[in-house]
Parts: C-alpha cells; structure tokens; sequence
C-alpha cells in the first residue's frame, strides 16, 4: 500500500500471507497498473515472476513482490529513470533492498506516532 506522499507501506501483503498473487493483486497493493508492471519485468531481467506452462498467465510469489517494491521506491519514489535503477540493482542489490525495507519500517512508525498524537490530543 502507498501512502499521500508515495512511501511503501505494509498493508495487505503480509496480513493475508497467500503462495501466489496474480497481477492486477500486485498492481492494486503497490498501486500501480499492470501494464506497468510488465514494463518494469521487461527492462529488469531480474524481475521474472512464474507464469503457468503455456500461458502468459503471471504468479507473483513474496519475493517478487519485495522486489517490485525496491524497483517502485527506486522509480517512483526517488524518481530514479528505470536504466538508472537497473545499474543501482546490479551493482548493490544488497544496499537498496535494505534501503526499501528501512522506509517501509519507518513508514509505519510514522503511522504510529500519527496515531499516538491524535490520541493524545483528543485526551487534551
């Protein structure tokens, strides 16, 4: 889920825990279309989600959701162009997953502190 200000948020991924997301489910959590989707999987070649034998049918496991979630904080969030992330992934995959995983931990406890604040203020 994406917030106002465009930062990845935990939101329906990890609560319903399923083995394979289609596209459009991935599209609608990172809020994106599917079109995009596929745009991105053509010019990152890491980005190879399984498809059913004989079909062009997609199935997005945990992992390729992750990782669409570091290419969209790369591209729309930071406002990379997409050759420009394809070099930042090969050279330090490593450095821009835990990147995109400290933003989505510090995003919700933004949430968090929003929430505490408004409780507080309603007690006042």
């Amino acid at each position: 889920m994406i917030d106002k200000k465009g930062v990845i948020m935990e939101g329906n991924i990890s609560k319903s825990r399923k083995l394979y997301y289609s596209i459009s489910e991935v599209a609608d959590m990172l809020g994106v279309n599917a079109s995009l989707i596929r745009f991105w999987e053509n010019e990152i070649p890491t980005l190879k989600p399984q498809t059913i034998k004989g079909t062009n049918i997609r199935r997005y496991v945990e992992k390729d959701i992750e990782h669409l979630k570091v290419v969209y904080n790369l591209v729309k969030v930071r406002g990379f162009k997409i050759s420009a992330a394809k070099k930042m992934l090969n050279a330090n995959r490593e450095g821009v997953d835990k990147r995109a995983e400290v933003l989505e931990k510090l995003a919700c406890v933004r949430d968090e502190l929003i929430e505490v604040k408004k409780q507080l203020e309603y007690l006042t």
